[in-house]
């Protein structure tokens, strides 16, 4: 079976550039060993979100007297929330499925490996899957990534310990955790189980929890958890997990946590397995190179997603997609990703969204800057459906050419509104163009006008 291209993985990457490839008349085929859909919509961002939005439902139920509404008797079905989880993915999945097949991609549940490290001598790759071999003149390597499972005494086989599949398959909430990790990930569990009513303790090595993010919005959150009961343990080493608890060590000497669950959630690294033949591939630190257009050393194999090891978000993932199927069919004018533009978000509660360099960075990268700041109360809209809350947002602005580098905010729904500040860094808008633009009245989305 010849196809023009075989994409090994049907997350983000390999499901958006199936369909892509497909509506341009290609013959396509997909291999997945799970579900569609990858990580982020079966065991990530979904599901994470699903449960995430449960908890906040609950939470503001039971601080609705702030609005001048009683709420008598509120109560929550963890096991009701999990079971709406599973339907949304599911229906997702299949709509996924149903987008492919409507496009006539040929998509194959099982696992797929590379045959041989090199090309048929017609210049085609060969894949394995299910006992048969299917052949490719492109191929597109998707295979995301795994939970990073750290070197700790302790770790492994240990009944007590989670990962983050582990936490979103559970049909009971812990008794009390200790989540191993302060970045996104784990700062997204500490929300949902914090608002749950389970007690959390966050133990973080580095000085601060999400420590890519800006450090001033990064500390409204940690300031405003703290006070709420969430124990943030930072500049802490884990030496070792027990099944009882964690064994912690900092500047003050060693202790033990007790948690009847312990997560860990330290990060993620590229899955390579199912192209261990292609020897010659070039990695660095574990993932694929690729070019700005997802294309490695090899002829016609391309990597998209997780495994490149660049941002793993699945909209970067999706983008990446695109831009290598335009690459490889030539219809298109070029175009490169424009990672400085990306925008990211922890679904913590508030909310934290950015785009764009931080003002740290830019000190690092030597270019001078004008930095704004304005609590999140400048908008009318926040104030009217915030109460008790602040919030900031910050902009980062070139100094010499006025054009917009960054923009960090935490409120809610900064998510909702981020993609316009992420519009003005891809377009490299000076404050004077951006100012231009027109927000309506009233949306929390006014503050970044009202920076300019």
């Amino acid at each position: 079976m010849k196809f023009f291209l075989a994409v090994i993985g049907g997350g983000p990457a390999g499901y958006t550039a199936a369909e892509k490839a497909s509506k341009a008349g290609k013959d396509v085929v997909l291999f997945e060993q799970n579900s569609l859909g990858g990580t982020c919509l079966n065991v990530g961002c979904i599901p994470t979100k699903s449960l995430l939005y449960g908890a906040k439902q609950y939470y503001n139920a039971t601080h609705a007297q702030k609005y001048g509404v009683t709420a008598g008797d509120v109560a929550f079905d963890f096991g009701a929330m999990q079971k709406r989880k599973t339907i949304v993915v599911r229906k997702l999945v299949a709509g996924i499925k149903q987008r492919l097949n409507n496009e006539h991609c040929t998509v194959v549940n099982g696992f797929a490996k590379i045959k041989d490290e090199r090309r048929t001598a017609s210049g085609e790759w060969l894949i394995e899957c299910n006992g048969e071999t299917y052949e490719a003149e492109n191929l597109m390597i998707c295979t995301g990534s795994t939970n990073f499972v750290p070197p700790i005494p302790g770790i492994q086989d240990n009944p007590a310990v989670w990962d983050s599949t582990d936490a979103l398959a559970a049909s009971e909430l812990p008794k009390s955790i200790v989540i191993v990790g302060g970045g996104v990930i784990g700062m997204e569990f500490a929300t949902l189980y914090h608002e749950l009513g389970v007690p959390v303790t966050v133990v973080e090595a580095m000085p601060r929890i999400l420590p890519n993010l800006d450090e001033e919005v990064v500390a409204v959150l940690a300031e405003k958890y703290r006070k709420a009961g969430i124990t943030i343990l930072t500049s802490t080493k884990v030496e070792s997990i027990e099944e009882s608890g964690v064994r912690t060590a900092d500047a003050e000497g060693a202790k033990t946590i007790t948690a009847e669950r312990i997560l860990v959630s330290v990060g993620r690294r590229a899955n390579l397995s199912g192209v261990e033949a292609l020897k010659e591939l070039e990695l660095n630190r574990g993932a694929i190179v690729v070019d700005d257009f997802c294309k490695t050393n090899l002829p016609n194999v391309y990597a998209c997603g997780d495994v490149t090891g660049k941002i793993m978000l699945a909209h970067v993932a999706s983008r990446q997609a695109e831009v290598a199927v335009g690459r490889m069919l030539k219809t298109i004018p070029l175009q490169r990703i424009a990672y400085n533009a990306i925008p990211s978000v922890v679904y913590t509660n508030p909310e934290i969204a950015s785009v764009g360099i931080t003002e740290a960075q830019a000190a690092e990268m030597q270019i001078e800057t004008e930095v704004r700041r304005l609590p999140m109360t400048y908008s009318g809209r926040f104030m009217a459906e915030n109460e008790g809350e602040t919030g900031l947002c910050k902009m980062v602005i070139d100094a010499k050419n006025h054009s917009v580098l960054g923009v960090h905010m935490i409120g809610n729904p900064c998510s909702e509104f981020v993609s316009a500040a992420s519009f003005a860094v891809r377009m490299g808008y000076t404050t004077a163009e951006f100012e231009q633009v027109v927000f309506p009245h009233p949306t929390v989305s006014e503050i970044l006008h009202e920076m300019l």
